[in-house]
């Protein structure tokens, strides 16, 4: 490819002063000689990498130009201030002088925009911060009818300064208001579920505050987190800014290609193997400080015993070496403290809720995250004679760092075979929420429902590939539902709409249509693309995650835009959104190739449309789907009122309606004639955790009783 004549041409002027390195003592002289001739420029080399892998590789062929660098610019100023906050319309003019400059700078590494935008905000940021703190000082009147427009795609960049400070006033009063209210409501003990709390409460109890006493605590948390905020964007660094201008021109190429730095490509990693070296600590910031959310069930923090959900972590220390503060860290950069490798240890000096202090040595683990995994369980109905397998695939994940590791397709085949012992009669194989994954994983998923057979269909350019079941087993061959909904994508639209086009499966959505995301992303390390001298000195430099093929069901048409329609439809929670592949600004547009030929499944028959008017039926007389029905119509009728009014009365009223209409649609009850069987015997503490939250979540859906319906009929016909 083209790429590789880039890479080459701007690799050789290092090449040539590494031949003829021959001993130790050679090597460490030529080296220094190297490194005084040749520094490389790490903003032009990464440029020109990502210029190279963007116009060769990504399915469009698209070159960066001046006509992109247009766009590139408008998606760089939502970038760097999306809310409008900072910048005004001077500010922009400046910057515009840069708008056809993209292409050019992503060449040089020469960026000049990044400084002059960089400057500016360091300018504004310090400004805007004395401002609030003025505010934050006096006295706030709520009982004025101010409103503040909270949706940023209906403001536009003020005129002045005292505008920016205007506008400043507003947000600063909205977000008091709203920390009033947080506090009031736990003063008055609404939302509070959690028994625990309520204990601990009834322990630490204090005298309630009035009102006055309440601003004045909202206006000092709202102080102390905006004081945060500030020093963070204050303290940005470098790779941050270029992480914003290299992603300004990627999403102009479609929605999923970007550029990854370094940290986003390990989170990526452990995102698509579920695994991860750490402690097992789910954490978040809460002010200042940095708190443990939850503890992860088998984890070493788990089994240590001593470190606890709610524990804030005031410092961190490696096994040798002095303890370092993370109070007012980021999050990222603390977690970069606390994982490490299998086996070492960790220090974290943190502080209980009870005040005291501790010290606590963890020896760092491998972490998995069971919740990323593909699960099992059968589902019986007290009202109906039949026993359902239950299969959750979270995502198509897949461990490319270990050709021994887990991957779902494998985890799903063994799931069916545990089922098979148990004499289900049915399965259903939930895919929703599912946002894809592996592309290897979709094509044999979809082959353990078959004999053998095409799957999907790959294209960038030329002629679709067929990724085809060759193995010629099934290895279910009873009835089968998929369940999808809007958020079920890529890799997930490629199963459901292989089985469909098999008429292998009855596909039961809880939306009209999945996500729409038919496109294949590949994750290209650019270290792989650098000599690896040059590469010592760049350090880490990230990788791409391009699109570079688009693929296609059997029948020839994209899931592109269109996703996969249900056969039976059920409402659907999230009917008030604006979601979608067809959403996104620069999404590759849908297209079609040749339709193959594959031979239906013929073992069962079903009649869908009795079975979807018998489902409609049922629906209708569902509490469950009333309230999901009531919940859509309501926010839909809501869903533009983006203005907030910032007199207090007026909000105390706003939060009381919300509050009844969530009170009223909310849908926690427990269907007791929903019977959840697990499938083997637990062994240990962390499976029992794990299989009663995931009882009681199926136990609340009305999908799934209705699926069970379903299955009811079909199993009949």
């Amino acid at each position: 490819m083209k790429l590789k004549f880039l890479v080459i041409s701007l690799i050789l002027a290092t090449a040539v002063f590494a031949k003829d390195i021959g001993s130790k003592e050679s090597k460490t002289k030529d080296k220094s000689l190297l490194g005084a001739l040749y520094t490389p420029n790490k903003d032009q080399i990464l440029g020109e990498l990502l210029k190279g892998t963007l116009e060769n590789y990504h399915l469009s062929q698209k070159k960066i130009n001046n006509n992109l660098s247009r766009d590139a610019f408008k998606m760089y100023l939502e970038k760097i201030d999306y809310g409008k906050q900072f910048l005004t319309k001077k500010d922009i003019s400046k910057l515009e002088k840069f708008e056809d400059e993209f292409d050019d700078q992503l060449k040089t590494g020469d960026l000049s925009i990044v400084r002059m935008s960089s400057q500016i905000m360091h300018e504004r940021i310090p400004y805007i911060q004395k401002h609030v703190e003025a505010l934050l000082k006096k006295d706030i009147d709520f009982s004025k009818d101010d409103k503040y427009e909270t949706d940023s795609k209906k403001r536009e960049y003020v005129s002045s300064k005292d505008a920016l400070k205007e506008r400043w006033r507003k947000l600063v009063k909205l977000e008091v208001l709203l920390q009033y209210f947080e506090l009031k409501d736990e003063q008055d003990g609404i939302n509070d579920d959690d028994k625990k709390k309520k204990k601990t409460k009834k322990k630490v109890a204090k005298k309630n505050q009035t009102k006055e006493q309440m601003i004045k605590s909202a206006k000092e948390k709202v102080g102390k987190r905006y004081k945060k905020i500030f020093a963070r964007l204050m303290d940005e660094k470098h790779t941050d800014e270029m992480d914003k201008f290299y992603n300004s021109i990627t999403r102009i190429y479609d929605p999923h290609t970007l550029y990854l730095v370094p940290e986003e490509k390990e989170d990526f990693d452990i995102d698509m193997s579920g695994k991860l070296q750490g402690i097992g600590a789910l954490l978040r910031e809460e002010g200042s400080y940095i708190k443990v959310e939850r503890i992860i069930p088998g984890s070493a923090s788990w089994r240590g015993k001593k470190l606890k959900a709610e524990d804030i972590i005031l410092a961190v220390g490696q096994a040798k070496g002095d303890f370092v503060d993370i109070v007012d860290m980021s999050i990222r950069d603390a977690v970069k403290m606390i994982r490490g490798k299998k086996g070492s240890v960790v220090k974290l000096k943190v502080k209980k809720p009870d005040g005291s202090q501790e010290i606590i040595p963890i020896v760092r683990d491998e972490v998995v995250l069971e919740a990323a995994y593909v699960k099992s369980t059968i589902i019986e109905h007290k009202k109906l004679k039949q026993k359902i397998g239950y299969i959750h695939v979270p995502k198509f994940y897949r461990d490319f760092q270990d050709s021994n590791g887990r991957n779902s397709s494998e985890d799903v085949k063994q799931e069916i075979i545990k089922l098979k012992k148990k004499n289900v009669d049915g399965i259903v194989l939930n895919l929703r929420n599912n946002g894809g994954g592996a592309l290897q994983d979709a094509t044999l998923m979809g082959g353990l429902f078959i004999d053998e057979g095409p799957i999907v269909q790959v294209k960038s350019s030329g002629k679709a590939q067929v990724k085809s079941d060759v193995d010629g087993i099934t290895y279910w061959d009873k009835p089968l539902i998929v369940l999808i909904n809007r958020f079920s994508a890529s890799a997930s639209e490629i199963v459901a709409g292989a089985l469909k086009d098999y008429n292998r499966a009855v596909i039961v959505g809880t939306s009209e249509q999945t996500h729409g995301k038919g496109t294949v992303q590949a994750i290209l390390d650019l270290k792989n693309f650098v000599n690896p001298f040059v590469g010592q000195m760049l350090g880490p430099i990230g990788a791409m995650k391009i699109t570079t093929d688009m693929f296609y069901r059997i029948n020839g048409m994209s899931t592109q835009f269109r996703g996969i329609k249900p056969d039976i439809e059920l409402p659907d929670p999230y009917g008030f959104l604006d979601s979608g592949e067809k959403s996104l600004e620069f999404a590759i547009p849908y297209a079609e190739v040749g339709k193959l030929k594959y031979k239906k499944w013929t073992k069962q028959k079903y009649d869908i449309e009795k079975l979807g008017v018998n489902s409609e039926k049922r629906v209708k007389k569902s509490l469950g789907f009333q309230h999901i029905v009531d919940s859509v119509k309501w926010s839909k009728s809501r869903k533009d009122e983006s203005e907030r009014s910032l007199n207090l009365d007026d909000m105390a009223e706003f939060r009381k309606v919300s509050r009844a209409a969530n009170d009223k649609f909310k849908n926690d009850v427990i269907n007791k004639d929903i019977v959840i069987t697990k499938v083997q015997k637990l062994k240990n503490e962390v499976e029992k955790e794990t299989f009663v939250e995931f009882q009681e979540e199926l136990q609340k859906d009305p999908a799934i009783e209705e699926v069970l319906y379903i299955f009811n009929d079909m199993l009949k016909s």
